[in-house]
Order: C-alpha cells, then sequence, then structure tokens
C-alpha cells in the first residue's frame, strides 16, 4: 500500500511539473532547431528532464544534427506499430528525442485526426520528463498550426530578414485570430548585438500592435557566432563544444529563465500535449 501511495505521489509529482514549449519561427533558416536542441541540453545540464519533440514530420533533422542512430519513427508510433516510448533515442546529457521521418511525403500530409492522434500519445508517455521541447516545421501548415497551439509557450524565433518578420507575423496573426493564441515569446537569433535584438522586437511588436490583440515577449537575443556552424560540422551542441561562446551563453541563459516560467493548472481551451493529466488535475482540484 505505501509502495502504491509512493508511486502514485511520483506520478502527480511528474505530471505537476511537465512544461510544453513550441520552437517555430515561420519560415526555414532562423535557426529554430540549433535553439531547440541546445536549450534542451542546457536544460539537462541544469538538472531538468528533458524531451524533443522532432515536429518536422517529413524533414526530420534533429538526430541528424546529433549522429544519432534512429531505428524508429513517429510514423511507426502514428501506424500503431509501436508505442511513443518505444521510439525515443537518448542524446546529450540524457535529453530524450521523439525523432521524425526524413523524405516521407506522407507525413507532411496528416489529417487533424493524426495531428491530434500523435499530441495525444504524449498522454500516454511512461518516460517522466519535466520539459517537452516542439521543434516544428517551418511555415503556417496545419502541422506547425496544430503543435504550436498544443503547447503552454510558443517560442517564435526571427533574424535580421525581412522575409523573418513577415513570416513571423503571418504566423502570429493566424495562431491568433483562427486559433485563439494571445502570448507569443519572441527570440531575436543571430544579431549583432542586443540593441538589434531590440530594435527586431520592436519591429515586429509595432505591427502586430497595431492589427492583432497579442502580448510579445523578447526573452532572448542570440548573437550570431561562427561557433554555431563549427559545432553543427562536429554534429554537436554549441553549448557542450564551446560553452563559452557568445550564442551558448545566450542560449544557457534562455534555458534557465526558460525553466522558471509558470506551467499552466488547467487546459488552455486547445488539444494540448498531456490533456489527460490536466483534464484530471482540474477534476480532482491538484495543483501544479
Amino acid at each position: 500500500m505505501i509502495e502504491d501511495q509512493a508511486s502514485s505521489l511520483r506520478k502527480m509529482n511528474q505530471s505537476r511539473l511537465i512544461k510544453v514549449i513550441a520552437v517555430t519561427g515561420g519560415k526555414g533558416g532562423v535557426g529554430k532547431t540549433n535553439i531547440t536542441l541546445n536549450t534542451a541540453i542546457s536544460m539537462a545540464k541544469q538538472g531538468k528532464r528533458v524531451m524533443v519533440l522532432d515536429a518536422d514530420l517529413g524533414l526530420a533533422n534533429v538526430d541528424v544534427m546529433l549522429g544519432l542512430r534512429v531505428e524508429k519513427n513517429l510514423a511507426h508510433v502514428l501506424s500503431g506499430e509501436c508505442t511513443l516510448d518505444e521510439v525515443l533515442v537518448t542524446g546529450p546529457h540524457g535529453i530524450k528525442i521523439a525523432p521524425a521521418t526524413s523524405g516521407t511525403q506522407s507525413m507532411t500530409e496528416l489529417t487533424p485526426t493524426e495531428h491530434a492522434g500523435l499530441i495525444r500519445a504524449f498522454s500516454e508517455l511512461r518516460s517522466q520528463i519535466d520539459v517537452l521541447i516542439v521543434d516544428t516545421a517551418a511555415g503556417i501548415s496545419d502541422m506547425v498550426l496544430s503543435f504550436s497551439k498544443a503547447s503552454q509557450d510558443i517560442m517564435v524565433v526571427v533574424c535580421d530578414e525581412p522575409t523573418s518578420l513577415t513570416d513571423a507575423y503571418a504566423l502570429i496573426k493566424i495562431l491568433n485570430r483562427e486559433h485563439g493564441v494571445f502570448r507569443f515569446k519572441i527570440v531575436a537569433n543571430m544579431v549583432r548585438d542586443a540593441r538589434e535584438g531590440q530594435e527586431l522586437f520592436s519591429k515586429l511588436s509595432k505591427v502586430t500592435g497595431r492589427f492583432l490583440d497579442v502580448a510579445l515577449e523578447l526573452v532572448a537575443t542570440i548573437p550570431f557566432d561562427e561557433n554555431i556552424r563549427r559545432a553543427v560540422r562536429k554534429q554537436t551542441a554549441i553549448v557542450d563544444a564551446f560553452p563559452g561562446s557568445p550564442a551558448a551563453i545566450a542560449i544557457s541563459r534562455l534555458a534557465s529563465n526558460a525553466a522558471n516560467w509558470p506551467v499552466p493548472n488547467q487546459p488552455g481551451g486547445h488539444l494540448e500535449f498531456f490533456i489527460e493529466q490536466l483534464i484530471s488535475q482540474k477534476a480532482t482540484g491538484t495543483p501544479r
């Protein structure tokens, strides 16, 4: 009986700590995956149990960037061949990775029901984690929207390119007007300095402030750093390969801050990751 109670408390504590962050950006080439992986690894180095979901379902690259060998992926989960736990691979510092497929067009054309099935699979996850970071695909596809609105926090990555800002605005607009998302965290990536990052944020805020009912928060400015390319060539995270580099320091700071972002104590009105735990807690009054 005591062991059963202890097990129940552990499960309760686990569900209470789960934080879900989507990393998106509107367009490709803004550094989403690098920020995802390095934030995840930084959190793991700080003692968190972290999982990365490669949600670019047709062009998987999270495992490639870390040189990991993958035997099964999310396509096998969708087909019912295995559970989500069975496809997980372990990366640096113990982070868990849910790998997607590469070069499989059918995975980029999932129905809303299939998207929901993947999201619900996390309600049955047995691996204990504190944080799930979702690396979305580029663009404003149904897949990007589904995974973004299922997360508690949406981190939009922008860089100093006109198309980056216009595509980020388009993504924020759709999530706001069509899906009722109001809060967005902004990461200014590959900037010369903090001032340039603030200017990028101001440009985006000026447009959203005129046309949308949203709240934007600048959560990080990450400097352009040649060490990122060197780390990618080594298939290593910059926070491991060059921990003292400007980008690594900025990402480590982002990870520390993100670990303290509050976790909502009830569902937000969308289909969410770990929705069964949220509904259960709402029904029983269990705090998170």
